[in-house]
């Protein structure tokens, strides 16, 4: 919603803005010790639960089978943005203000297992992951104690006893239509992404409570933004006007 601002409160106050979630997470723990240009940062995706879906079908899918999701265990929220790939597209936002990448070396690579987290390449050409099982107390716990690295008998290791494989999907735009509408209003910038995050809260909760279809969210976050009259967003009221207007316009476009 506001990274420019967090950024800016950043630079202004000192301190340092920790990434928790697992793929900015990743990112970060494949930058340490380097102070080299980046080529591209590699944000991987499972795919979610539609990856192989026939695209005619997807259109018309439950909530029930939009919250399998393959991988990870999560809430209901994040598990139906991780069947749309908004979730990605958050992430990729994060990674932009967070790590101050610019928008076009930051890409998606579809990654079935889950076990690669995100991937960093550099200008030799090298290219650095981070690896393990799906399990957000791993990230959790190495933003909240760096840095340090201390043992966990809880959290998973990653088993290289049995026979592994490691796929990559190139994004498949007409799959997942979320993802591109919310980069696009990524680089539009000002208060675009406020009213990006909150529309989709409320599209979200719209088709689990069977106001609307799984189409319908993709239409109803468009249909927000199509509607907004950005402000420059660089103050946090501006956000947050931003996003009340936008939860507000959404939930009436979902009970229309």
């Amino acid at each position: 919603m506001a990274g420019k601002l967090i950024k800016d409160f950043e630079a202004l106050y000192g301190g340092r803005v920790l990434p928790v979630d697992s793929e900015p997470s990743a990112i970060w723990q494949c930058l340490q010790g380097e102070d080299n240009e980046i080529l591209r940062i590699l944000i991987t995706a499972s795919g979610g639960p539609f990856r192989t879906t026939p695209l005619e079908d997807i259109e018309n899918v439950t909530p029930e089978q939009a919250l399998r999701h393959p991988t990870w265990k999560m809430g209901q929220k994040i598990t139906i943005d991780s069947a749309t790939l908004m979730n990605k597209a958050f992430e990729v936002i994060e990674t932009h203000w967070l790590f101050s990448v610019p928008w076009e070396r930051i890409e998606v690579v579809v990654h079935p297992q889950s076990t690669i987290h995100s991937m960093v390449e550099f200008a030799d050409g090298s290219v650095k992951a981070q690896l393990g099982p799906p399990d957000m107390r791993l990230p959790i716990q190495y933003a909240l104690f760096y840095p340090q690295r201390l043992p966990n008998s809880m959290i998973p290791r990653l088993d290289t006893s049995i026979s592994h494989s490691l796929n990559f999907d190139p994004l498949e735009p007409n799959r997942y239509p979320c993802f591109s509408l919310a980069i696009e209003a990524a680089r539009k910038g000002g208060t675009y992404p406020a009213v990006l995050s909150a529309a989709d809260e409320v599209a979200v909760q719209a088709f689990l409570d069977g106001k609307i279809g799984y189409g319908g969210i993709h239409h109803l976050v468009e249909q927000t933004l199509s509607e907004h009259d950005s402000l420059p967003g660089e103050t946090a009221e501006e956000v947050l006007q931003a996003d009340a207007w936008a939860s507000a316009r959404a939930f009436e476009l979902a009970s229309g």
